[in-house]
């Protein structure tokens, strides 16, 4: 069996939806930056409780808490936009809003990855990775 996934971020957003929907509050995934990177937006955006990265062989885990224990998760809908077949890019002001600002956008840009919002001010376009609310 094999670690490689096609696409890295629609499985760890995958198993981050299926956690949440089985009642899970943490899940275990390998590393990667791209991964660390969502991770940490997602952390920052206020969606998850924490990230860490545990050294292992052959590939570090990447350890997400998604909410507390006895606590409900934060994300109600979470999904990937742009995909490997149709990938979405924006110019930093058709960045889109989600649910009237109340959900995030994680873009990927030249400064690395940062929250719509964050791209909007600093005036960076990119790919529109993930959609969260």
């Amino acid at each position: 069996m094999s670690l490689q996934s096609t696409d890295q971020v629609a499985d760890f957003i995958t198993r981050i939806r299926n956690a949440i929907l089985v009642g899970k509050t943490e899940i275990r995934v390998p590393t990667s930056k791209l991964k660390v990177a969502v991770a940490e937006g997602l952390k920052k955006g206020g969606y998850i409780e924490a990230v860490e990265v545990e050294d292992a062989k052959p590939r570090g885990i990447l350890h997400v808490t998604i909410n507390n224990p006895g606590e409900i998760a934060k994300i109600n809908e979470i999904s990937k936009v742009s995909k490997p077949g149709r990938r979405v890019y924006a110019a930093a002001d058709e960045i889109p809003k989600v649910k009237s600002g109340r959900g995030i956008v994680l873009v990927s840009t030249s400064k690395g990855i940062m929250s719509g919002e964050e791209a909007r001010k600093n005036r960076l376009g990119g790919e529109i990775l993930v959609k969260v609310y």
